[in-house]
């Protein structure tokens, strides 16, 4: 349950917002707490209505310091409104369906595994003058009628809300998550299958299967400008395939199909959308590129070739398309070391052009609804020392106002100065990585060496981050390599790290830390590793193979034990996963057995003998907690300077805002006490 607050709290800080709210507004103080960094954002979100006049933000305010949803008149803020406000929730997403409505999500921000559980989705008039529909429900009911021949119409846990339509109905598209059933054994645990979609009407909660006639196992969809599926990719039993249709309705076919793991997939990697041209989208490899490229394919021509649009050197393209009126593709969004975008309209390419000279050192994102001759633009700014800030960019005066800021309190003058670079590893391979340095270094300075999760994803872009600007805020030079493994760096990069656990993997994080010591950056005596999940195991890793270098280790949620991620009985790894996935990235438990048990830290626990913080969740799926008891009983036996925490109601990361505050509180705590004295 969740109890709607009808104090206008948030109306109030939202007028405080629009007219107060600069880009810096508070000093930190002089030794930060974990709370200037981690406590939830003023302003979360802020999204621009398809014509331009609106503008719906997630909004903290109350006596309990809430997340609500309000909405802005651009031209007339007296009609600005409090749409959504609640005791014991808040607003996490929000999304406009038309000009007069919305849909939003919530969650518990102050409650331990609040992640875990649904968001919802609820429907709500811009004039807030209804009651909020639910859509979808935040938990998981085993009953879905009512009495014995009502049947309720909202929606089950397994649904989310996949994407507004835009086409002038109050319609939105969700999609659902199918299952299994519940592996033997393991209680309430559940096999992923495939994904469906479903057209909801958020005004009578009346649906439509949009996945009726599609391939069985979809995993992926691409739509149209109507919301009509047109591509999908499909995994079964370690094969994908890739499926489209030449127009809506027409027979599905299939055009490609190869191993899921082990390989590229491919030409296409990614499906993305289609255009209202009926051009297909995808992200793929063109000819011998080793990276991958934003491609296309004309689905109205029987001998249409991929064409690229979009390759950027030394990076994998990740982005998205931006769509306007009537379904024209107006731009990409997309990312190298930092984020950008790629203007087909010469209007918005003008338009970010000006935008962009009025604030040189941001990276500033555009946004204009339907983008139809706008009069206002709505402009998300931020850099690598100042957290997002929300402005409005005025055409016709080309001058900019405050919306809000997501994190007031932070002086970006006093932030660190963060930089990508590439360095080279011991055997050639080139290794991306960021750097963060204090903002007032003068000496040699301690580090921390922070190494992603994951594996195999990409760790950083440029902009501000919690964790690094904490860090350098407490005096520390924070590096953050992408090891091989990581993605977003093409193929070769990639494939490097499979089965490398803690082998070259594991170098390229010592490598990148002698590369600090060696451009006299770091004080090669004060150097930390830290890390959560693979990045946990990391960090355990080095303290192992590389004791010289590191004077103590942060593993939070880390893996301690590579085979019992095999065996373990709760866990979210799927079947499929383990089966086809695992074996190549990690390694095969029969064939590689040996190199698995020499890689796997309980097995070398008494290696570590520095200083040594451990964390994890009691509700963990990904690492299960075992993994932290049985590393913490076996490195104590030689270890005595090992500190516990365990958060038992947290899942893989910390959810709630006061366990986030108090773990990195007592990072720094950890800290100061090993590298300072």
């Amino acid at each position: 349950m969740f109890v709607v607050n009808k104090m206008q709290n948030f109306l109030k800080l939202l007028i405080l917002l629009v007219t107060a709210m600069a880009f810096q507004t508070a000093a930190n103080a002089a030794t930060p707490d974990a709370a200037d960094f981690f406590k939830n954002q003023s302003m979360s979100n802020a999204v621009m209505s398809p014509s331009g006049k609106y503008i719906a933000a997630i909004v903290k305010g109350g006596a309990k310091g809430r997340q609500g949803l309000v909405m802005i008149d651009i031209n007339d803020s007296s009609k600005s409104k409090a749409l959504a406000g609640f005791q014991d929730a808040d607003v996490r997403s929000v999304y406009w369906v038309n000009d007069d409505r919305l849909v939003y999500t919530i969650v518990d921000y102050q409650s331990d595994y609040a992640d875990q559980a649904g968001s919802g989705l609820f429907s709500i008039d811009r004039e807030g003058s209804e009651t909020p529909r639910q859509i979808i429900e935040r938990f998981f009911k085993e009953e879905t009628t009512i009495g014995t021949r009502i049947q309720s119409k909202t929606l089950p846990i397994n649904h989310y809300f996949y994407s507004a339509l835009r086409d002038g109905s109050n319609d939105v598209i969700v999609a659902r998550n199918d299952y299994t059933e519940p592996v033997s054994g393991i209680a309430a645990y559940y096999e992923y299958r495939s994904t469906a979609l479903v057209r909801v009407n958020t005004k009578t909660n009346a649906t439509r299967d949009l996945s009726k006639g599609a391939p069985a196992y979809t995993v992926g969809w691409a739509l149209d400008t109507q919301g009509n599926p047109r591509a999908a990719f499909t995994s079964l039993e370690g094969k994908s395939a890739l499926f489209w249709t030449v127009k809506p309705g027409a027979e599905w076919q299939k055009v490609w199909e190869g191993k899921t793991f082990g390989e590229s997939t491919g030409t296409i990697e990614t499906i993305l959308g289609v255009s209202e041209k009926n051009v297909l989208y995808a992200i793929g490899y063109e000819g011998n590129r080793d990276t991958s490229s934003l491609l296309s394919y004309d689905l109205n021509k029987q001998d249409s070739k991929w064409q690229t649009i979009i390759s950027l050197d030394g990076f994998d393209f990740d982005g998205d398309l931006i769509f306007g009126d009537g379904g024209r593709l107006l731009g990409v969004r997309y990312t190298a070391d930092a984020q950008s975008t790629f203007w087909f309209d010469p209007n918005l390419k003008a338009l970010q052009a000006k935008v962009d000279a009025l604030l040189p050192t941001t990276v500033n994102r555009i946004t204009c609804g339907e983008c139809v001759d706008p009069k206002q633009i709505l402009v998300r700014a931020y850099s690598d020392r100042q957290p997002t800030v929300f402005l409005l960019y005025d055409v016709a005066k080309q001058s900019l106002s405050s919306v809000g800021a997501s994190r007031p309190w932070i002086k970006a003058e006093a932030m660190a100065r963060q930089e990508f670079t590439r360095i080279p590893a011991r055997d050639g391979l080139t290794i991306p990585l960021t750097i963060t340095k204090p903002a007032k270094q003068t000496k040699l300075s301690p580090a921390v060496v922070l190494v992603h999760g994951g594996p195999y994803t990409r760790g950083n872009e440029w902009g501000w981050t919690q964790e690094a600007q904490f860090l350098a805020a407490q005096g520390y030079v924070v590096i953050e390599p992408e090891f091989r493994g990581s993605t977003g760096f093409g193929q070769k990069h990639y494939k490097a790290g499979w089965k490398q656990w803690g082998l070259a993997m594991q170098d390229d994080i010592a490598d990148a830390t002698l590369w600090a010591i060696k451009k006299g950056i770091v004080d090669p005596k004060k150097i930390c590793i830290a890390g959560a999940s693979y990045g946990g195991y990391a960090t355990l890793m080095g303290l192992i193979k590389h004791p010289d270098l590191y004077r103590c280790g942060v593993n939070w949620l880390g893996v301690t034990d590579i085979n019992l991620m095999y065996t373990a009985r709760w866990g979210d790894a799927g079947a499929a996963y383990k089966e086809h996935g695992m074996p190549v990235l990690i390694g095969d438990p029969k064939k590689d057995a040996k190199q698995l048990a020499e890689t796997s830290p309980i097995n070398l626990a008494s290696k570590i003998t520095q200083p040594l913080l451990l964390a994890y969740g009691g509700e963990d799926r990904r690492v299960p907690i075992e993994h932290g008891y049985k590393f913490r009983d076996a490195v104590k036996v030689n270890n005595k300077k090992v500190e516990w925490i365990a958060y038992e109601e947290e899942g893989h990361g910390w959810f709630a805002e006061k366990n986030k505050i108090d773990f990195w509180n007592r990072v720094a705590q950890f800290l100061e006490k090993n590298l300072k004295e």
